[in-house]
């Protein structure tokens, strides 16, 4: 591209568009626009041409056609390299478009209000700017396109050097064909959304995430790693998180700080958590912050060591004092005070992650995972029991209320460890974790050789149900007096007949948690 003829600038989104504006006139450039944004730029006093104007057609349909023009897409899709092509576009009366700038209308911030009717969404489908976009796209050899405000300031710089580089030209389509393709997939899915009838889990899945950054590398230093952000998502989450201080995280610390997060938002209560390879091993409520932490750390201080701690409150600097008194990989809290960030910026390594408030918890969305060639995908596992003692009690003592409590807070636990997953606890804190085992009666094995603490006069919740009396004989022998366990075991009646036996509560929820 040498001087640059006619740039077309339509968009919603008008963040910076006057100053890049201002910066093309200055190079010569004839701006061709449209409504609000035409309005815009001749507010800051720059020449503009109507798109009507240009093509001699005027706007129709309640402005639904303004840019389906040939003067417009032969101006675009032209290729100023071919012979033919020049001499029809004259033959035409078609000026080359050197330049497009378009975002598009505001789908996806129309259909997040909850007032929005479909009426509203479907004329918040944008026509004309995705067909400029790919066409320009399509012809990025001859024709710069901006989708990004925050590519004017680079493209401005390379026009003014005198040219815009291939390489720059084809990573501006890319991103072009990246935008298009996600807004195509967020029609798709509120179209798909609004048939009573649909599938809930459509035939062709549509999801977005845009590169955030490279990480050193993934699971294992031989493998390469990147973190993702979903596109549209606002639920407060390690995603959205903001580093305060530390080095960068790594693919198993964003792991394990979402594992953190997501247990201490299942607390109402000030709660602390703390994760290592993504199991939690240890969780306490507390009245402060640092009450919790200490609670939390005691449940099993070795596997504590170099853990990632969440809190579902504000981090002071008591808190503070008490994380540097150890090594820990990660501390995520809503917010940090000013003491506390002074303090723990003392441990130049640690990794300070704010979240912002967790007041709303209201969570919805999927839960995928990745396979060789595929992928499966389910409902989060937001299953909530309300009130316990509405529950099937089958057994012939009944839970204490102190056993109630204790159990609540032992089946929120559960459900975040992995499978054969077994907890002991009492009503604030964990007390052993049993994780991961291959049969249930190992990892109610494994819970009492974790514990730190005394387990008699604990409670024990198992995330499934106990396919044989033995895992509930070897809880009692180590002190638990009453099980929370999903029940549905062909053995049901030999679990409880034991139960009964020993004197234990048990309390059946119905509701399973595997976590793979």
């Amino acid at each position: 591209m040498g001087k640059l003829n006619h740039a077309l600038i339509s968009v919603s989104d008008k963040t910076g568009v006057v100053d890049f504006a201002k910066g093309l006139v200055e190079l010569g450039g004839t701006i061709l626009s449209t409504g609000g944004t035409a309005h815009a730029i001749r507010t800051a006093g720059l020449p503009v041409t109507e798109v009507s104007s240009h093509t001699g057609s005027p706007e129709i349909l309640g402005g639904r056609v303004k840019t389906l023009h040939p003067k417009i897409h032969g101006g675009l899709l032209g290729r100023r390299g071919r012979v033919d092509d020049v001499r029809q576009m004259q033959e035409q009366g078609i000026e080359p478009i050197d330049l497009v700038v378009v975002n598009l209308y505001p789908f996806e911030s129309t259909i997040a209000k909850p007032d929005c009717t479909f009426e509203d969404a479907i004329e918040n489908i944008d026509i004309g700017g995705p067909s400029m976009l790919r066409s320009a796209a399509k012809n990025h050899a001859d024709v710069v396109v901006v989708v990004d405000p925050g590519d004017y300031g680079r493209v401005l710089e390379a026009l003014q050097s005198g040219a815009v580089p291939l390489t720059l030209r084809r990573e501006l389509a890319r991103k072009v064909f990246q935008h298009t393709s996600r807004y195509d997939g967020l029609i798709a899915n509120y179209l798909s959304r609004q048939d009573d009838g649909a599938d809930k889990f459509p035939a062709r899945l549509s999801i977005t995430y845009e590169r955030a950054k490279i990480l050193r590398y993934g699971e294992n230093p031989h493998q390469e790693g990147a973190f993702y952000r979903e596109t549209g998502s606002t639920e407060p989450s390690i995603s959205l998180g903001r580093q305060l201080h530390g080095k960068a995280m790594s693919y198993n610390n964003y792991l394990d700080a979402n594992s953190a997060l997501e247990l201490a938002k299942e607390f109402d209560d000030g709660a602390v958590v703390i994760i290592k390879h993504n199991n939690p091993c240890g969780v306490a409520l507390g009245a402060t912050p640092v009450e919790a932490y200490r609670k939390a750390r005691e449940t099993d201080p070795v596997s504590a060591f170099g853990g990632v701690i969440a809190s579902n409150r504000p981090v002071d600097l008591d808190m503070a004092k008490e994380v540097t008194s150890t090594f820990v990989e990660v501390l995520i809290a809503p917010e940090f005070t000013d003491e506390a960030v002074a303090e723990l910026q003392r441990k130049k390594d640690l990794r300070l992650l704010t979240v912002g408030s967790l007041e709303d918890r209201t969570r919805d969305g999927y839960d995928l995972k990745k396979l060789v060639g595929g992928l499966i995908l389910q409902d989060r596992d937001l299953g909530v029991l309300a009130d316990l003692k509405t529950l099937a009690v089958p057994t012939k003592r009944k839970p204490t209320d102190d056993e109630y409590a204790a159990c609540a807070f032992a089946w929120k636990v559960c459900k975040h460890v992995k499978s054969n997953a077994i907890v002991f606890a009492n009503a604030t804190q964990t007390v052993g974790v049993g994780a991961g085992q291959m049969s249930r009666v190992d990892s109610v094995k494994l819970a009492g050789m974790k514990a730190n603490l005394p387990i008699k006069g604990c409670v024990m919740a198992s995330d499934a149900f106990f396919p044989f009396r033995d895992g509930l004989d070897a809880a009692v022998k180590a002190g638990v007096t009453a099980v929370i366990q999903p029940g549905g075991s062909i053995r049901d009646e030999e679990v409880v007949k034991a139960a009964d036996e020993q004197d234990v509560a048990m309390i059946m929820t119905g509701m399973r948690h595997f976590r793979h």
